[in-house]
């Protein structure tokens, strides 16, 4: 059976105990709503998303903050029983993990405390990076997240009519986030990391 990247996979809708009891060891796929979504990437993907990873982890190590990039981790928020969400990158808070209650044994987050910045690059569903994830990862109060749109999938009301490769950077205020966009040569604005020096064109084509 062939299955188109990022879409759902038609099926009676799972709990998270019995998606992380079929698919937990494999980190092609997450949850929403019940739906388990299958991830492969295309390699361009994989690029622009270890493209980020790589400058993120120079800004942790230069300011020697107590962070990480997780790397094949769950993102189950606690108010969402059916959803456990994948990111393409997050940043994780060492400090905060003595209060994650299922850290210890498995790699699972819960609490929005732990994550400071979450990456997703666009596939084909774009609707979930632009809709859902923009407003669970806004409850869950995660300071900064990126939507990494390096083929212009994005839908018109997102990103124009013009459909262009364009950086989506949501910065939480007040509850909710306010979103900028990035496009071409434009230097990218990050408040969790200040120091990147960056375009939104090096970021959308992985430095290429």
């Amino acid at each position: 059976m062939t299955i188109a990247i990022n879409q759902p996979i038609q099926q009676k809708p799972l709990s998270f105990d019995e998606f992380l009891a079929r698919y937990g060891g494999d980190n092609c796929y997450e949850l929403i709503d019940g739906e388990v979504f299958d991830l492969e990437p295309t390699g361009w993907h994989e690029e622009v998303a270890a493209f980020i990873t790589t400058k993120i982890c120079v800004q942790i190590d230069v300011t020697g903050l107590p962070w990480f990039v997780l790397q094949r981790g769950l993102l189950r928020p606690s108010n969402a029983g059916m959803t456990a969400f994948r990111p393409d990158v997050a940043v994780v808070d060492r400090d905060e993990l003595t209060q994650e209650p299922l850290w210890t044994d498995q790699s699972i987050l819960t609490l929005g405390s732990s994550i400071k910045f979450v990456a997703e690059v666009v596939s084909s569903n774009w609707q979930n990076d632009y809709a859902r994830k923009v407003e669970d990862y806004a409850v869950l109060g995660i300071p900064e997240y990126w939507i990494a749109d390096y083929a212009g999938n994005g839908g018109i009301r997102y990103i124009g009519k013009s459909k262009q490769p364009t950086l989506s950077i949501c910065t939480l205020v007040n509850g909710e986030y306010e979103i900028q966009q990035f496009r071409g040569n434009q230097t990218i604005i990050s408040p969790t990391f200040p120091g990147l020096q960056l375009t939104a064109e090096q970021v959308l084509t992985a430095g290429r």
